[in-house]
């Protein structure tokens, strides 16, 4: 096809050829029988309009062919001698040279115009393929169907033999090797952060046009919109994925937490009647029920928080009553005498704030037992109060073994624990969470920070208050 394609284009190029030589010819032979009538200034333009239509059809080298023939044409037929290259006036030598100047000139212009219009033209058709390329891949089903369809683009346009992409997160294409292919490597680059590579292969060098690298340029940019619509797309099929668990999770904590209730409450009650019966295994039964009752209160408190349906009443509360209300709830629990009351501040009585005292206590309990779990036997775990500009905050510090940086949020999180936590530690991983959700309920937060000479020192900020003694 492409051999035919080209006969046929010289089949037309020597036809223009032969067209407009003719023309040339046919208007000398039309004017030499008044040769000796006409002005040469009329022969001169009539020629020159054959050399700029040769030009306009057949480009510069049939428009300066044109030019040089005419000239001659000129000079022997219609300029004194007649039939002969020799003048017999100094101005005949002056309208032979203009003529052949300002045809040379005239084509030179032509030629270039017309060149330029044929540029524009490409460029335009070139624009409008690439922007319907790019609506059609870009609006694709799938973000995968859209950047196949760049890259086949791409490999039948430069007819190549291979064409992909090699990502740098690896999460479309991992491209195989090729061992036995010439290639050609372009960076893909959104917003200026490479996003992988665009690679051709071909069984020959790979050698292109301007036009095909500026067409090159401009699909790479496609394809790297693709590669990032594909690494988007995964990212929301994730955190899709992730909610719907996260939903999933929240409605069975939920059905548990309630579902527990009632035969943690006949296992207590049976119990109470063993105990009392002096039975040894009743102890046993009765703590390990408290335990189960203990966890389902905070799935439920946590199911709660997730849906916002935990009530927050906000009162006007003391450092001092939230300190002694939460060592009182302590009293008798594992570790409880080596609870410490720091103060910090002179006034230490008279710090307030506004918060709501019940679930402030819940969140305070929940860090002080989660210190003394962690923390050696022999270490106290110490709690202090302090005013820091408009917050008032908690602070419980213990002994234990800290908390790497890289898992200072994620210890907030349900259910997590950190790798270096060891696992014959109790709990199901719910008492930060819980206090850190109590507190955001109430405008407040939990922070943790690095102990000064090894542990840790988590904070229970809240919203202070001014009162009067």
């Amino acid at each position: 096809m492409a051999e035919a394609w080209a006969a046929r284009t010289r089949q037309r190029s020597v036809f223009k050829w032969l067209l407009w030589l003719g023309a040339l010819a046919a208007l000398t032979a039309a004017f030499l029988p008044f040769r000796t009538q006409v002005d040469k200034l009329n022969i001169a333009l009539t020629f020159l309009l054959v050399v700029l239509g040769g030009s306009a059809a057949g480009g510069r080298t049939l428009g300066l062919t044109l030019a040089g023939i005419g000239y001659l044409d000129f000079h022997y037929f219609f300029v004194e001698r007649y039939d002969s290259l020799v003048m017999t006036k100094p101005l005949d030598g002056l309208v032979l040279i203009a003529f052949l100047v300002t045809s040379v000139v005239a084509e030179q212009l032509l030629t270039r115009a017309l060149d330029r219009a044929e540029i524009a033209r490409l460029r335009a058709e070139e624009v409008e393929r690439l922007a319907a390329l790019g609506s059609e891949t870009l609006s694709a089903g799938r973000a995968e169907d859209a950047l196949s369809r760049i890259l086949d683009v791409i490999r039948t346009e430069l007819r190549v033999d291979r064409c992909d992409i090699v990502e740098r997160d690896d999460i479309v294409h991992r491209a195989e090797p090729w061992p036995d292919a010439r290639m050609f490597v372009l960076p893909l680059v959104v917003r200026g952060r490479s996003v992988g590579l665009l690679r051709l292969a071909h069984s020959s060098p790979i050698a292109l046009a301007p036009a095909q690298r500026r067409f090159l340029e401009a699909l790479s940019y496609y394809a790297a919109l693709g590669v990032e619509r594909v690494h988007l797309v995964a990212e929301a099929e994730r955190a899709d994925a992730f909610r719907q668990a996260d939903a999933l999770k929240s409605a069975l904590i939920a059905s548990l937490s309630h579902d527990l209730r009632t035969p943690l409450t006949t296992i207590k009650a049976l119990a109470s009647r063993l105990r009392a019966q002096a039975l040894p295994e009743a102890a046993s039964i009765e703590e390990e029920a408290d335990r189960l009752n203990r966890l389902a209160t905070d799935l439920l408190d946590l199911s709660r928080l997730n849906a916002k349906a935990m009530p927050i009443r906000m009162e006007l509360n003391t450092a001092e009553d939230l300190i002694g209300a939460a060592v009182q709830r302590l009293t008798g629990t594992a570790g409880s005498a080596r609870v410490t009351i720091v103060h910090p501040d002179a006034d230490a009585e008279s710090l307030a704030g506004e918060f709501d005292f019940v679930q402030s206590l819940r969140a305070l309990v929940n860090l002080v037992e989660n210190a003394l779990k962690y923390s050696p036997a022999d270490a106290p775990v110490e709690l202090s109060a302090a005013r820091v500009g408009a917050r008032l905050e908690f602070r419980v510090a213990d002994r234990g073994p800290g908390v790497a940086g890289a898992e200072r949020e994620r210890v907030f999180e349900p259910f997590y624990r950190a790798p270096s936590v060891a696992a014959d530690v109790g709990g199901a991983g719910l008492g930060l969470a819980i206090a850190s959700r109590l507190a955001a309920e109430q405008g407040g937060e939990v922070r943790h920070a690095p102990r000064e000479g090894g542990g840790s020192v988590f904070t229970l900020s809240l919203q202070a208050a001014d009162i009067t003694l």
